[in-house]
């Protein structure tokens, strides 16, 4: 009843741990080894005594508090126990009663699986507990069979040279067997955690470690509001060490300049500066020029021409007011000057905290539709040369205020293809309407 007991409470422990996991950040570098040599020790009526033993652990971090660890332990030669009865001079070995002869030497093999809580996981020190179970096979029958089972207690403690290299002491209570003997564990090792190897400048003082690796400090995280356990906060395919350090982005914002691209493909990929929404200044934004465009966001000379509309809607509106209809003629000048020209029209929307991701998209192609209508209807242009798209607010030129949102990203964008700037008098920077009526003829 107690050994059921004590693997209940295992089996609780375990799924603690496993449950906790779920909900915390991982570390990339979280599977570590420790190979080990101590001593296995025994109650003195048993029928073994004392001995040496190797074992290897292997473990994983799971949470910053949390490791879960399988050990595999070898006891290559246990010697018999005796009992001396002094007065008769005579000496036996324990357990040789009823037909059972005792053991005369005997080898062993453990397996084990232990949660691990810890109080300071990547400080210097790192004391920890440890509970858990585990079962012993040894090479002969002893009293209650081959086969041992254990309830496992204990702890030890971790002393960290850097964050791929400690060494360890553990001591364990191990409650054995049907008869619940008290024996126990010790041992030292050498752990080794693979993937944590940091450059010699960053290894461990005595303060707080680098535990994603990223080149920030976990101090130094914790003042950013980054993830000290995750290499790259913001999921933009660039370190939170290099945002900071060298690129100077936003490890919090995936889009520091809110051009549509994140800031990792930005800097490997397309080589355009993470901090310009417009790196070539030909007047369109770079992701706008990678994503819908397919030019080149190096080169200002392929960029399209981009009119910004800063059109005023009624609430939940998406009719054009008459104040408004100056500014679309430009635009349909424009394009009957070059009938081969094409336009894509583009409606964006601010994002409040409870603003509806679908509601506010289909808003913002209305928008852009009305704009389209008006072009066809009252300016006459062909809709076969015109499109419109409404994204939302998921393409902000600029940070939203949870409460107030940001007039700068409620705006309807048309991006013309095929004009001829020179003949227009274009410069290449982005068009307002207002700048068009003086600059174009």
């Amino acid at each position: 009843m107690k050994y059921r007991l004590m693997m209940v409470m295992v089996g609780v422990v375990s799924l603690a741990v496993v449950a906790r996991a779920q909900v915390e950040s991982d570390n990339q570098a979280n599977w570590y080894v420790a190979p080990s040599l101590g001593l296995l020790l025994f109650e003195g009526d048993q029928e073994v005594e004392n001995g040496y033993q190797v074992n290897v652990r292997v473990g994983r971090d799971l949470t910053e508090w949390w490791s879960l660890e399988g050990m595999f332990l070898l006891a290559p030669s246990l010697d018999g126990n005796y009992s001396d009865d002094f007065e008769n001079g005579q000496r036996s070995r324990l357990e040789a009663v009823d037909g059972n002869d005792g053991v005369d030497s005997t080898s062993a093999i453990g397996l084990a699986l232990e949660g691990i809580f810890h109080f300071t996981r990547w400080d210097r020190l790192d004391p920890f507990l440890a509970i858990g179970g585990g079962v012993t096979f040894y090479a002969d029958d002893m009293a209650e069979g081959a086969t041992e089972p254990a309830f496992r207690l204990g702890g030890g403690v971790i002393y960290h040279f850097n964050d791929e290299w400690a060494l360890r002491a553990d001591a364990r209570l191990l409650l054995a067997g049907k008869d619940t003997e008290a024996n126990s564990q010790l041992d030292g090792s050498v752990a080794w955690t693979w993937g944590a190897g940091i450059d010699p400048s960053m290894r461990a003082t005595g303060g707080p470690l680098d535990s994603d690796g990223d080149g920030l400090s976990d101090v130094r995280e914790s003042e950013l509001g980054t993830d000290p356990y995750d290499p790259d906060t913001d999921k933009d395919q660039l370190s939170d060490g290099d945002e900071v350090l060298t690129a100077k982005t936003d490890p919090l914002n995936p889009d520091t300049d809110y051009d549509g691209l994140k800031d990792g493909p930005e800097v490997h990929q397309y080589k355009t500066d993470p901090l310009d929404r417009d790196t070539d200044n030909g007047g369109v934004a770079d992701g706008h020029e990678v994503i819908e465009d397919g030019t080149d966001p190096l080169n200002p000379a392929d960029d399209l021409v981009l009119f910004e509309l800063n059109l005023q809607f009624d609430y939940d509106k998406a009719n054009i007011k008459p104040e408004y209809f100056d500014d679309l003629n430009v635009i349909a000048k424009v394009m009957q000057r070059n009938p081969n020209a094409s336009a894509r029209i583009e409606g964006h929307a601010d994002k409040l905290k409870r603003s509806s991701e679908r509601y506010n998209r289909r808003l913002s192609k209305r928008r852009a539709q009305s704009v389209l209508t008006y072009l066809e209807q009252v300016a006459g242009m062909d809709d076969d040369r015109m499109e419109a798209v409404g994204y939302g607010f998921d393409r902000p030129k600029a940070e939203n205020d949870p409460a107030y949102g940001n007039p700068e990203n409620r705006r309807v964008e048309v991006y013309l293809r095929g004009v001829d700037k020179e003949a227009e008098g274009i410069s290449g920077d982005v068009l307002t309407t207002e700048e068009a009526n003086v600059d174009v003829k």
